[in-house]
């Protein structure tokens, strides 16, 4: 094998590499969330993305955070034996394929996402956890208790609008059987030309269906499905999950802190909605910052895609044995 080593030395270099990289055979990502979706985004940017998309990546989790790893490999309590797992795991080659959110705001280019956007208080109050580093195991609390000092109730207004689910076409097994001979492909196509109906029914497709919520939420979240893999569902799309803007502050102290460890958790009466495809709008001089895969950007009205299966990643085969014996 011919690897080539690059050591990033800068924000946003990981991506101005992937739009200009030359042909290759696999990407691996040695890093965190962030230098993950700067790979991701210059990767999907790219002209040729259709092709380029195709290659298989490689995920070794060496960040601060690092979602994914829970997606593609087995746990482990040992950080140096979950690194090896997933050095194992390109050496197998074996791949799952996962969705992809496209981000875009008004005026700017689209930014990629594997786990997808956080908006609220909990967000708020989780990045400032380290300013209290000096109160050791209490600095999460802390940071949570502080925050309602500030301002309560702590609400966001927004309005969404959002399709639904869609659904999901057949595996790619499915959709290229081998090729049948020249004769037969002759013959198959008299055969239909032949046997069309004189008045076969329109094959239009209804238009899409489009819903609006308004919001007043304590915290909004746009996540893909990466992290409950289910190959044998039937639909494909994102949730969208709104918090409701009445817990308490004990309440949000306690659910803050364990959402720092887990950001996939929400306090009770929650609404998730499925979606496909959706559009934030904010009010007018809504100031603050989204989340979008851990790494911070400016909050502003933005259109969410999704892109289901979008691109392969190497996965610990144990994880993908339990993910097929766990489905139905």
């Amino acid at each position: 094998m011919d690897v080539t080593v690059v050591k990033t030395d800068y924000e946003g270099q990981a991506k101005k590499l992937l739009e200009l990289m030359d042909g290759t055979d696999v990407i691996i990502v040695a890093g965190g969330d962030g230098t993950l979706q700067e790979v991701i985004t210059g990767l999907l940017r790219r002209a040729d993305e259709a092709t380029f998309s195709k290659i298989p990546i490689g995920f070794i989790p060496l960040g601060q955070t690092s979602s994914l790893s829970h997606t593609l490999f087995a746990e482990s309590g040992n950080k140096v034996q979950h690194i090896t797992d997933a050095a194992l795991a390109i050496v197998k080659g074996e791949t799952v394929p996962l969705d992809v959110l496209q981000i875009k705001g008004e005026k700017e280019q689209p930014v990629f996402a594997m786990t997808g956007l956080r908006w609220g208080s909990f967000r708020d109050a989780g990045v400032r956890v380290s300013k209290y580093w000096y109160l050791g195991p209490l600095k999460t609390k802390a940071a949570h208790f502080f925050s309602t000092l500030k301002e309560w109730p702590q609400t966001h207004q927004a309005s969404v609008s959002y399709m639904g689910p869609t659904e999901r076409p057949p595996s790619t097994a499915e959709e290229t059987p081998p090729r049948p001979s020249l004769y037969r492909r002759v013959l198959r196509r008299l055969a239909s030309y032949w046997a069309q109906p004189q008045d076969a029914p329109s094959q239009e497709t209804s238009p899409a269906v489009w819903r609006d919520v308004q919001l007043s939420t304590i915290e909004l979240s746009i996540t893909t499905r990466n992290s409950q893999l289910d190959p044998t569902s039937t639909e494909d799309f994102m949730n969208i999950c709104i918090e409701p803007a009445t817990v308490s502050k004990g309440d949000f102290i306690i659910i803050g802190s364990k959402k720092v460890r887990d950001p996939e958790l929400h306090a009770e009466g929650t609404e998730c909605l499925q979606a496909s495809q959706c559009a934030l709008l904010l009010p007018e001089g809504t100031g603050g910052s989204f989340s979008i895969d851990s790494e911070e950007y400016e909050a502003m009205p933005v259109e969410v895609t999704l892109l289901p299966r979008k691109l392969q990643f190497f996965c610990d085969p144990r994880k993908r044995e339990k993910l097929q014996s766990t489905a139905p």
